[in-house]
């Protein structure tokens, strides 16, 4: 695109609110340069990058001049910036349902399951691994319980609101993606388990992973 600004999404590697972002960013087609920082030693939280994203936390995107954080309002300038392949239904009931579901497990799902919540539980309360794995799980499991309730009746399409992934998609993979690596069982939620089928030989999913990302250790690529 001969007007596409130049690009930098400052993410780190496994940040499930990054993935949302790189998601978005590859359905769109939008070419970027990503600036890593290591959350698990605290990059994210000293003055080099303080000093651009005062909340200290990934994703941040620096378009038009701008440095703008949290991914939904990342994502949301995004559409409206390029409206090629939106990720917004063009429907004001089904632009609130995508913004309700994807809200769902950004407000109620990720903050209880987040790195600075896990890392908590084990510093206060002694929380050894398998009590962390427990918590991550039995909110796993009400999320995509409430988010399959939530959902609209099945779409021809076969993603969660029509033919194409919206925003939705951006938050249910990333969500999945974690709740696996923590041994969430999958197994009774079967229109999440379709959704990540549907996104699952999609390029853009699979250039956003976060074993193709240029900051992933070699052993999570392998």
């Amino acid at each position: 695109m001969a007007d596409t600004p130049a690009l930098t999404l400052h993410s780190y590697w496994r940040s499930s609110a990054a993935y949302r972002v790189r998601i978005a960013l590859a359905l769109k087609g939008l070419p970027y340069r990503q600036v890593t920082w290591h959350m698990v030693k605290g990059e994210h939280q000293q003055p080099a990058y303080r000093s651009l994203a005062p909340f200290g936390l990934v994703p941040m995107l620096e378009i038009d001049g701008l440095r703008l954080q949290q991914s939904l309002a990342i994502i949301e300038y995004l559409d409206e910036r390029h409206p090629g392949a939106p990720l917004l239904p063009a429907d004001p009931a089904l632009r609130a349902q995508a913004r309700a579901l994807a809200q769902l497990i950004a407000c109620e799902m990720h903050p209880l399951n987040n790195l600075r919540a896990l890392k908590r539980l084990r510093a206060q309360f002694g929380a050894d691994d398998e009590q962390i794995q427990d918590w991550y799980r039995h909110w796993c499991a009400e999320g995509f319980q409430a988010f399959e309730a939530a959902l609209p009746a099945a779409q021809d399409g076969g993603y969660a609101l029509g033919d194409a992934p919206t925003l939705v998609e951006c938050y249910l993979i990333p969500q999945v993606y974690n709740a696996l690596r923590y041994g969430a069982d999958l197994a009774p939620f079967e229109r999440v388990r379709a959704l990540v089928q549907a996104c699952a030989g999609l390029p853009a999913f699979e250039a956003a992973r976060p074993e193709n990302q240029p900051d992933a250790p070699q052993s999570a690529a392998a």
